[in-house]
């Protein structure tokens, strides 16, 4: 590759405001990015900077960053754990691309679609060992173990989300708890880490861990409606994928709820058919009003996730965590 884009670079106008109080923080972890993803071998560099340092939301070091800044000061620490947080949820979406069959990440093509399943796979093993090398570089070994234990728990729901397609039969309450574990708890050792390097309380530390949570909660809402609803130019990445690959969620598990049997099976039959399934959800969706429950439902957690920072010192970072909840419920990719 010729030149390589930092992550902040490609920030939409939105993101850049709300991150205002931390830019000189994500700037300096996006240098350790680049620092640290690079390879002596020239293709492995350039499936490693194609991968982790092309953009994004940065979402995940934010909530850290701004967790650490409502509470107190960054230090080197939280510069490092927010390049942490991101390689690692990079890391997932890889894996994430090369099981969906997904073609479009980012507006750019995924890495499996770019080069090979078998490379995307190594790509993701690559960017976790290293996520984990760079968090042992930390004198306490509090960061190292949050990690782990975060990183497993994101294992254990896709694993879950996995063995879950084509059960029809699941309710709103298993689905909620299988993104609780594949995207929530990431956000909630992003604002745990922040937290905890900031010098806060456990107390102040478990509040900003159940904010990240509930947060993360809404956001995987409304990407699930996004997948199903969502413009792909505007996303910036292949959607239809949860029914292409028979997973259950939410819009999907709401439609299914208000048909008698007979139909059920119809819809399910046309859906696995080959057909578009967008297609043949979008007047359903429009029938049940599924739309509007699944954002009533994702409003619920973002309701949560600022009831659990009220009680929060009042500056510029602790406003942006009030308002960054409103920007997961209204985003369009």
């Amino acid at each position: 590759m010729s030149q390589v884009i930092s992550g902040c670079d490609v920030l939409t106008k939105e993101l850049k405001i709300l991150y205002a109080p931390i830019v000189s923080e994500l700037e300096q972890s996006e240098s350790i990015l680049r620092r640290e993803l690079r390879s002596e071998h020239h293709l492995v560099d350039e499936m490693i900077r194609y991968g982790c340092l092309l953009g994004g939301k940065r979402l995940r070091p934010a909530l850290l960053l701004l967790s650490a800044k409502a509470i107190g000061q960054t230090t080197s620490e939280h510069l490092i754990l927010a390049a942490v947080v991101e390689i690692i949820h990079t890391a997932t979406l890889i894996h994430d691309d090369v099981l969906d069959k997904a073609q479009l990440r980012r507006h750019l093509e995924t890495s499996n679609a770019r080069w090979d399943n078998q490379a995307s796979v190594l790509l993701g093993d690559y960017l976790f060992t290293h996520a984990f090398f760079l968090a042992s570089t930390l004198d306490s070994t509090f960061a190292c173990s949050t990690i782990g234990k975060a990183t497993n728990t994101v294992c254990e729901g896709e694993l879950r989300q996995v063995r879950s397609c084509n059960n029809f039969e699941m309710d709103e309450v298993e689905y909620l708890d299988i993104i609780d574990a594949k995207t929530a708890a990431l956000c909630a050792c992003a604002c745990r880490l922040g937290a905890h390097f900031a010098g806060a309380s456990e107390e102040c530390v478990d509040l900003c861990a159940r904010y990240g949570r509930n947060l993360g909660i809404a956001f995987q809402i409304i990407d699930d409606l996004l997948d199903v609803t969502g413009n792909e130019s505007t996303a910036g990445k292949s959607l239809g994928t949860d029914l292409d690959q028979n997973k259950p969620t939410l819009p999907l598990i709401h439609v299914l709820s208000h048909l008698p049997q007979q139909r059920r099976v119809q819809v399910l039959e046309d859906v696995n058919s080959g057909a578009d399934g967008r297609e043949i959800l979008a007047p359903l969706l429009d029938r049940f009003d599924t739309y509007q429950y699944v954002r009533d439902k994702a409003r619920w957690y973002a309701d949560q996730a600022i009831h659990q920072i009220n009680g929060m010192a009042d500056n510029e970072a602790s406003q942006v965590l009030q308002q960054l909840p409103n920007f997961v419920l209204h985003r369009a990719g």
